[in-house]
């Protein structure tokens, strides 16, 4: 089982173009998946039916279910709904379905060669993108990027909305992340690599879907100022990390935290 984690305000008109795409890559690529890859939907407040058209769009071969999250923000929804996940892989993806869902066959063959983490990225090596050209969009991306780079070591793309990881992992990194906006990626990725998470970035191929509530004018410098908070928490989690007592040697006959990925989704060969 993996649980695709999809975060949705007022979403109602994007959604069933993302769900029907993904049930159609599913029955043709990975037919053996069929009701067991599971949907959770989190409404974030939405006000436009959100809800009502995500639980239409259930079938038995994409299960889809539906949480309600009242704390406004991206960073929020996802969270709340990692957190409500049971599944040994976990992943969040945009509602757009702005990433190709083929980015799932990539980032379950880096899991199984022993990544903890699997993001898509469009700023790696054959990647391809398919924006709307902004000046201001790109200078801001550009300057985002620099700034992360400090923050996030050997990761190019923080922010595409396709991540993968191991559940218990997941669940222990979002337990302890607190930023509720557009930036969470990136205090996601810190907290993991703190832990010693080993995060494979990917190419992937992603279209710019019109209806995004972002606005890089209005939401643009809370994003640089999360940054700023985001830093703040990292060095103080890596002092306290620094400050704890050297583990006893971990008995190889206990089952570590992130054990390895779920043999029932194996790729074919």
């Amino acid at each position: 089982m993996i649980q695709v984690v999809v975060p949705a305000y007022n979403e109602a008109q994007r959604l069933p173009r993302t769900l029907v795409l993904l049930g159609s890559w599913i029955g043709e690529a990975h037919p053996d998946w069929a009701g067991r890859l599971e949907v959770l939907v989190v409404d974030n407040a939405s006000t436009d039916g959100t809800a009502d058209v995500a639980r239409m769009l259930s079938t038995p071969q994409v299960p889809v279910s539906v949480l309600h999250c009242p704390e406004p923000g991206k960073g929020a929804a996802v969270r709340a709904g990692i957190l409500a996940t049971t599944a040994d892989l976990v992943a969040f993806v945009d509602a757009d379905g702005a990433t190709s869902f083929d980015a799932f066959t990539q980032a379950v063959e880096h899991i199984r060669r022993g990544a903890d983490v699997a993001i898509g990225s469009r700023a790696v090596s054959g990647s391809v993108t398919m924006a709307r050209h902004s000046g201001l969009r790109e200078r801001g991306a550009a300057a985002y990027r620099w700034c992360t780079a400090r923050l996030v070591e050997d990761v190019r793309d923080t922010q595409c909305g396709f991540k993968v990881f191991r559940g218990p992992l997941a669940r222990q990194v979002f337990a302890d992340t607190h930023t509720a906006g557009f930036s969470f990626d990136v205090e996601v990725l810190g907290r993991a690599q703190l832990l010693g998470a080993s995060i494979a970035e990917f190419p992937v191929t992603w279209v710019d879907v019109p209806g995004s509530t972002f606005d890089p004018a209005r939401h643009g410098v809370q994003s640089f100022a999360q940054l700023a908070g985001i830093a703040l928490m990292l060095r103080r989690a890596q002092r306290r990390a620094q400050r704890r007592v050297p583990a006893a040697p971990v008995d190889a006959s206990v089952t570590p935290l992130v054990p390895p990925a779920s043999a029932d989704l194996a790729l074919d060969a």
